[in-house]
């Protein structure tokens, strides 16, 4: 059975959540963005629009399109207003779990209890992150790449407490996002991260030592093994930040070496 989804709540305007927020509206659901920083959020609704353009120029939406979609977006100033009434929200917030668990649990005090309630996390446990809220049944985690608005995939995290009928709505919006779900038990770094981290740590390791330039490194996968990027440009295109933070916590939970950021990547 579909998830019938009319409101959209993100909350976050970085460039996940702006990209996430695009392709809501895209799936014709009226979307509504919001962040702690509201000087944030004029940028982040004029980088969609960027990217909405970029898509009329090269014949990949119409200007009717786009104006449709543009017209579903809007901005509120606080988490209340942009969750009341929401069937969807997503949280896309920083990489910390103190202060993913406190926007979690803000919007699950005006979200209806039938809501589906998410985040965005690429690393940390959707478990912890269900600590506190009312109905952690309805809670997952649905993780988003980046481009959101050209990536297919989207992982969708279960956790212990989450139920079938979650999860089942869960698939029901990736699909409706045109996006190709997986579903993944929580477990740290799930099964993107996880495996996508070590092939990015062991390529800067590579450049500490000497083995290979950094292009030439990035040209081995994608001519040997087909990669359509290599993993030092994805590791850029991801945010050196963000990757260090997620490698640390995959060293701190697993205590695997392979998990150590070099020290080139500090």
């Amino acid at each position: 059975m579909t998830y019938l989804v009319h409101r959209v709540a993100v909350i976050g305007s970085g460039t996940m959540g702006a990209g996430i927020a695009q392709a809501a509206a895209t799936a014709g659901w009226s979307t509504v963005i919001t962040d702690a920083r509201l000087e944030a959020l004029p940028a982040a609704l004029t980088g969609i629009e960027r990217t909405l353009e970029g898509s009329v120029s090269r014949g990949k939406l119409s200007t009717g399109e786009r104006d449709a979609i543009r017209g579903r977006i809007s901005s509120a100033s606080s988490i209340a207003d942009a969750c009341r009434n929401a069937d969807l929200v997503i949280e896309a917030v920083v990489e910390d779990l103190a202060v993913k668990q406190a926007v979690l649990t803000e919007a699950s005090t005006v979200v209806p209890h039938s809501a589906l309630l998410a985040t965005n996390t690429s690393s940390l446990s959707v478990a912890a992150l269900s600590t506190g809220l009312p109905h952690p049944s309805r809670f997952l985690g649905l993780h988003f790449f980046n481009p959101v608005h050209l990536m297919k995939l989207v992982e969708i995290v279960v956790h212990e407490k989450t139920d079938d009928a979650a999860r089942e709505d869960a698939l029901s919006v990736v699909r409706a996002l045109r996006k190709e779900p997986i579903v993944v038990r929580d477990s740290p770094g799930f099964a993107s991260s996880r495996l996508g981290v070590v092939l990015g740590l062991e390529a800067i390791r590579m450049v500490e030592q000497g083995v290979a330039s950094a292009h030439d490194i990035d040209r081995a996968m994608e001519l040997g093994y087909n990669h359509p990027m290599g993993p030092l440009r994805l590791t850029d295109l991801v945010g050196l930040d963000v990757r260090l933070r997620i490698a640390e916590y995959l060293h701190r939970t697993l205590g695997d070496d392979q998990y150590e950021p070099p020290q080139l990547m500090r």
